[in-house]
């Protein structure tokens, strides 16, 4: 497996016309959907030298995040070293990796340590993607969340990862919606939009796959789960309604969209239940870190762990894999 590079490869995401009859006729069949979702790690599963290449590929498609109240220089830092370092030198010789430049998909800050990121980074080409627009409640006039945008693409982020107004899509405001993110899309300029939608606050099924179709309409390039601070984050079924989305649009539209699930995904089981997801409702164009990212800032110490366990044949201590 070679390391993917990390920029952006496909077609960029065009905002088209706001179009009502998109939204009419979607209804969700929640008991369905989570039948769907539950035969995922049982009808297929990934072993030996295959679990070893997935994990690998899910290392770069990983946007590494540090977005705590107390985030330092010092944090943004080891977090970029490990960004570009993510796997420890001997387990990539054991796995005939150490040559391929094997780095996380981007690396994911808030707005005043995007410096820090740039700074930490060097000449490694990787995206810095940074929180916007009042995340993560997003309860602040469009005004300020237009700011917010400019002024971090201005400081250097190349992706902007922007939170949707949640009462809008509670009200049924579809053509609000729409406006307020096409305005968050054009403030982004060349740099990618992923829209939040913070799924766990949006009631039910039908909105997220609603509130899906308009993100996607007003230009984003991801569509994302959560902020990963909602008391649900991703999961499975949610992810699953957002995908079919993204499948129908594309095939609506020829644009191919992103997807970005985010919060509560700590293991590396789970990383590969979200890759069979991509691979089977997709394709393999999803399997890159132009078109899926994760969401993650303790995922890649499990993944690392069981490369480890892979190569050696023991499970090694969490202190063995720091800033992950």
């Amino acid at each position: 497996m070679k390391a993917e590079k990390p920029i952006h490869q496909h077609k960029r995401i065009e905002t088209i016309p706001f179009d009502v009859h998109l939204l009419n006729e979607l209804k969700i069949n929640k008991s369905a959907v989570e039948r769907r979702a539950g035969t995922l790690g049982k009808r297929r599963s990934v072993k030996k030298d295959w679990q070893a290449a997935w994990l690998l590929r899910a290392v770069t498609c990983i946007d590494l995040t540090t977005l705590s109240g107390d985030d330092t220089a010092g944090n943004v830092q080891r977090l970029c070293a490990k960004a570009k370092n993510p796997i420890r030198k001997d387990i990539l010789e054991a796995l005939g990796m150490a040559d391929q430049g094997l780095t996380v998909g981007a690396v994911c800050v808030y707005h005043n340590l995007i410096g820090e990121a740039k700074k930490a980074l060097g000449d490694r080409p990787l995206p810095i993607a940074a929180v916007s627009t009042g995340f993560p409640a997003g309860q602040i006039p469009l005004k300020e969340k237009l700011k917010q945008i400019q002024l971090s693409v201005a400081a250097g982020a190349t992706e902007i990862d922007i939170v949707i107004s949640r009462a809008q899509v509670l009200n049924g405001e579809w053509k609000k919606l729409y406006k307020e993110v096409s305005q968050m899309r054009a403030a982004c300029g060349d740099a990618h939009m992923k829209t939040i939608l913070a799924t766990g606050q949006l009631s039910t099924l039908t909105n997220i796959a609603k509130a899906s179709v308009v993100a996607m309409m007003a230009g984003s390039d991801f569509i994302k789960t959560s902020t990963g601070k909602e008391s649900v984050n991703a999961t499975l079924p949610v992810s699953l309604v957002m995908i079919r989305a993204i499948r129908e649009y594309e095939e609506q539209t020829g644009f191919k969209v992103g997807f970005k699930p985010a919060g509560g995904i700590r293991k590396a089981k789970q990383a590969l239940q979200w890759l069979i997801l991509m691979k089977e409702e997709l394709g393999d164009d999803w399997l890159r870190n132009d078109l899926f990212r994760f969401g993650a800032s303790s995922l890649l110490g499990d993944i690392e762990r069981q490369l480890e366990h892979f190569v050696t044949g023991r499970y090694s201590a969490a202190y063995r894999h720091p800033m992950s």
